[in-house]
């Protein structure tokens, strides 16, 4: 069986990160006997410069087609005056609703080498694990109305509408149960029901799903999101799989990555929904952005998008031994001392984006 991958690498540091990926698929397909194949094409700016749009309806179609996507990064300082709708950002979210990418996996995993470079005490963050699942294709970001008008006396008005139907809510509250089962079997429901219809609907949503389809065997707790963001900081550990909607996803993920010491170390997976012929649609990307200031010096640190590649090898193409072998990997490769500048102590030699992925590649075929 061949596995067809679409590489979008984007702007910034994507190309180079997304390079340094390839490589590792390279080297993966030979240790494993796994056939790949890999197409490239463009996103973000990159597609702007050539296409006049984000993303064009070619390449959505053939990510709809593609066992997997492998994205890079969008955007740069060049394109803050391009209308939203063309800005090199949407392609991003243009892929996401087109696919129906509506679970978003973001793990937070600290690696042993990696514990002291967290800003927080090591016993505190050594051997955290979360999973944190994030509704991807509704909310406050997707909602109408939205934009910026005037009221009645001229004043300029900002609007965005956090919108959620129960079916939205339902099928990731199961995604996030249905993970929970392969892991502690804890879940942390995040919401503000408090003083958000919103999240009033989420909460009630989540425990009907609990509660009427069987998963009486994982635990389920609540919890605000303000306290989560706390408690992030207080006691992580307390934490096995978080599901929460877009906006708080988004802002508690980017927390939580910053835990285990660089956010160039981690990962993360968008999943659809499966068609009628059994096609579940899927996206990898780092949760890293553009970074444009360092983009084409070699100094990204390439493992958020190769960790990337070893989801979706375990979420999408069932090759579960390739994907345990690439976190293994890359945790001998930060215990031997090997460091891109992000993740470099005072006392160490910053190694370069693509020697990195080199001493990765070396412990895969070791």
């Amino acid at each position: 069986m061949t596995h067809s991958l679409l590489c979008l690498a984007g702007d910034g540091i994507g190309p180079e990160v997304m390079a340094a990926t390839k490589d590792v698929v390279a080297a993966v397909s030979d240790v494993f006997s796994i056939d790949f194949d890999v197409e490239d094409d463009l996103v973000g700016g990159a597609s702007y410069d050539v296409h006049g749009i984000p993303v064009t309806d070619t390449v959505i179609e053939k990510a709809r087609n593609a066992s997997a996507v492998l994205f890079g990064a969008v955007g740069g300082p060049q394109y803050d005056d391009v209308d939203y709708a063309k800005r090199p950002e949407q392609g991003l979210l243009d892929l996401r609703k087109q696919l129906d990418l509506f679970a978003n996996l973001r793990p937070a995993i600290c690696f042993g080498p990696l514990a002291s470079a967290s800003s927080l005490k090591t016993d505190l963050i050594e051997g955290l694990d979360i999973l944190i699942v994030r509704e991807l294709t509704s909310g406050v970001y997707f909602g109408e109305p939205r934009g910026i008008s005037r009221d009645a006396d001229g004043k300029r008005v900002g609007v965005n509408t956090q919108r959620y139907t129960e079916d939205e809510i339902a099928r990731t509250a199961r995604v996030a149960f249905e993970l929970a089962r392969t892991r502690a079997g804890r879940v942390m429901s995040v919401e503000k029901g408090n003083v958000m219809e919103s999240g009033k609907l989420w909460r009630q949503v989540v425990t009907e799903i609990h509660a009427d389809e069987n998963y009486g065997d994982v635990d389920l707790q609540h919890m605000y999101a303000d306290n989560c963001a706390m408690q992030l900081v207080r006691a992580p550990k307390q934490f096995d799989v978080i599901v929460t909607d877009n906006l708080f996803g988004d802002m508690l993920s980017d927390q939580a990555s910053m835990l285990t010491g660089s956010i160039g170390m981690l990962p993360s997976a968008s999943l659809g929904q499966p068609d009628a012929h059994g096609c579940n649609p899927a996206l990898y990307e780092p949760v890293h952005g553009s970074a444009p200031d360092i983009a084409g010096k070699g100094l990204a640190n390439p493992c958020a998008c190769i960790l990337s590649f070893a989801m979706a090898l375990q979420y999408s193409l069932g090759e579960q031994a390739a994907a345990r072998a690439i976190f293994a990997a890359v945790d001998k490769v930060l215990a031997d001392g090997v460091r891109t500048a992000d993740i470099a102590g005072d006392t160490d030699t910053p190694v370069s984006t693509a020697d990195m992925a080199r001493a990765i590649i070396t412990k895969i075929r070791a």
